[in-house]
């Protein structure tokens, strides 16, 4: 079995982000209510801008899925809608094709499942995919520039999404673009009794313990969360902070949370993981 760890960071800005719809004051009544995380994503916005990325590599748990696969979007373009309280944001981002190609032959070459998708037809106006609230909400904040959009399987092994980050790595340092990540994570979703999936007390368990492996930069922590923890909590966000552990060695991992909030019924946590001086090469 071929397993590549890749030493350096390829990535000129990476971040891991909420996802919730009312962090985008278009998308909500009330401003105060994410109002922390909202100032939290300008800035992670601002440093991406800062970074000038070519093309943004998005790990959303809520796109369109490979069972036991990790699924990389590869239409021509991809556009979403997302609505709440009668207000909708729509977006349409061009897919770089080619750095998702590279991404995919490079895991498969390493022996980790993935899937290429497209839908309609291999090029051209037909070929569009929808573009999920998990990558519109942190793109919002985002430069307007090419991605590729990444689903992760939701499995308790979790040796498969270090790996993939490892691949991630290796094709993002070999296609000679500016390359930013972001892993789209909400955290536990039973915080409140009112909440679709109602309360639990492992929200709070889970998320404390997600918050301290954040802030000491120990990703790879998260794998040893045990699965009825995870499953009573229901957090959407251990997967793809396990890629981004993969992609970004703990000796380059320089972490700085933003923030941690619960305003509704789930845990946001926004963090930057800031990449080598510019003129360090991977």
């Amino acid at each position: 079995m071929k397993c590549w760890i890749y030493l350096m960071n390829p990535f000129v800005f990476a971040c891991i982000t909420p996802h919730g719809s009312e962090i985008l004051e278009a998308l909500s009544d009330d401003a105060s209510l994410m109002a922390r995380t909202r100032r939290s994503m300008n800035s992670l916005g601002h440093a991406m801008h800062q970074s000038a990325p070519q093309v943004i590599v998005v790990l959303t748990p809520h796109g369109t899925r490979a069972e036991g696969q990790f699924a990389i979007a590869n239409p021509e373009r991809l556009r979403g809608t997302v609505e709440h309280h009668d207000h909708a944001v729509v977006m349409e981002r061009l897919v770089d094709r080619d750095l998702a190609r590279d991404i995919a032959q490079t895991a498969l070459a390493d022996e980790v499942p993935t899937a290429l998708l497209n839908y309609a037809t291999s090029e051209g106006p037909l070929s569009c995919m929808p573009l999920d609230w998990g990558a519109i909400i942190p793109l919002a904040f985002m430069p307007e520039v090419p991605v590729v959009v990444i689903n992760p399987p939701r499995a308790f092994e979790f040796t498969p999404h270090l790996r993939f980050g490892a691949s991630l790595a290796r094709a993002a340092a070999q296609c000679g673009k500016r390359v930013g990540l972001i892993a789209s994570c909400d955290w536990s979703h039973t915080h409140a009794e009112t909440g679709p999936y109602g309360f639990h007390e492992a929200a709070v368990k889970l998320d404390t313990q997600v918050v301290a492996c954040i802030e000491s930069g120990n990703f790879e922590a998260l794998a040893a969360f045990e699965p009825r923890l995870i499953e009573d909590a229901k957090p959407d966000g251990l997967w793809q902070t396990l890629v981004l552990a993969g992609a970004i060695p703990p000796h380059v991992r320089r972490v700085e949370v933003l923030s941690y909030e619960v305003p509704t019924y789930f845990g946001m946590i926004c963090a930057a993981v800031h990449a080598p001086k510019p003129d360090v090469q991977p």
